[in-house]
């Protein structure tokens, strides 16, 4: 399916990318360009609380609680432990507060979007540590935080995918959280970067090779760590045991093969899944929901598919 004409002039109007610019201006402008994207929700945003979870090394992880519509007080809530994306080393909370609004909405969950450090300050595996030290400590409150500790979901968009994925190989390994379900946005999961969608949607398409290339750079600045699995989860000798999982791959992304070669590794090795392609979006869709129609089938998948077993 064709990119439609709202999609494609807001891609032709996107600054182009130039890794001399410095991070802190590349972050606030990215910050900037994906919230101008985004449709507000109907209603306030109902962000109810912000907690502060002590990473490893005792550095405090924010993290905000965003509340579903007509949630009552007093009821035990499945969850959604969220990375947001941004390469690992771009995006705030801010630009996903929209986003994570319409996820406990469309999954009835409480959101946690999770403020992980970045890189270059903080590469591999600080994110990953920050993160699983967050779903870790949620879990661990379940009773206080008021949500179901037996449905506990871990997601992400993109980097936060690659992160999501990566704490579900973690928990298997270490006997950590139960995880009920994983959701995996056009995840990035891969860092040899071979694929063949890759070729075919590096340029023009919003997201580049060469800002991918800028990502995983500042992300794994040491090449021998391409392979470990928690940091390139496609590189996973097993995927045995992991969560069902609902993954959602945009047709015209350089991550789309990789993202579904992974859904059907999960499958192959016994893990139930739902892969859905989402036609005619690129990377990012989530936050395109005031640019164009399709960029709403993100959150309406989630909506149909959320609560449906996977096969």
């Amino acid at each position: 399916m064709p990119l439609d004409s709202a999609t494609q002039r807001w891609l032709a109007a996107a600054p182009a990318f130039s890794a001399a610019v410095p991070l802190a201006v590349m972050r606030s402008a990215t910050d900037a360009g994906l919230i101008a994207g985004q449709q507000p929700v109907a209603e306030e945003t109902r962000l109810r609380e912000a907690l502060s979870i002590a990473a490893q090394d005792g550095w405090p992880i924010s993290v905000r609680m965003y509340f579903p519509a007509g949630a009552e007080d007093g009821e035990a809530h499945p969850a959604l432990v969220y990375a947001p994306g941004g390469g690992w080393c771009l995006g705030g909370l801010d630009a996903w507060n929209t986003p994570c609004q319409q996820l406990a909405d469309a999954t009835d969950s409480v959101v946690f979007s999770v403020g992980y450090r970045l890189a270059p300050e903080h590469p591999f595996p600080v994110p990953l540590s920050d993160y699983y030290a967050a779903l870790c400590a949620i879990a661990d409150r379940a009773d206080s935080l008021g949500i179901d500790p037996q449905r506990i979901a871990v997601g992400g968009d993109s980097a936060g995918g690659n992160l999501a994925a990566a704490a579900c190989l973690l928990a298997r390994d270490r006997q950590g959280p139960l995880i009920a379900r994983q959701l995996l946005l056009y995840p990035a999961l891969d860092a040899a970067m071979q694929s063949a969608s890759l070729q075919q949607f590096g340029e023009g398409f919003g997201l580049t090779r060469s800002v991918m290339e800028y990502c995983w750079e500042r992300y794994l600045p040491d090449a021998r760590e391409q392979q470990n699995p928690l940091a390139s989860p496609s590189a996973a000798a097993s995927l045995h045991g992991l969560p069902d999982t609902l993954l959602l791959s945009c047709e015209c992304d350089p991550l789309r093969d990789e993202a579904e070669e992974y859904a059907r590794g999960l499958a192959r090795d016994g893990n139930r899944v739902r892969l859905v392609r989402l036609a005619g979006t690129v990377h990012g869709a989530m936050h395109m929901t005031a640019v164009t129609p399709a960029a709403r089938r993100v959150f309406e998948q989630c909506a149909a598919l959320w609560d449906k077993p996977a096969t």
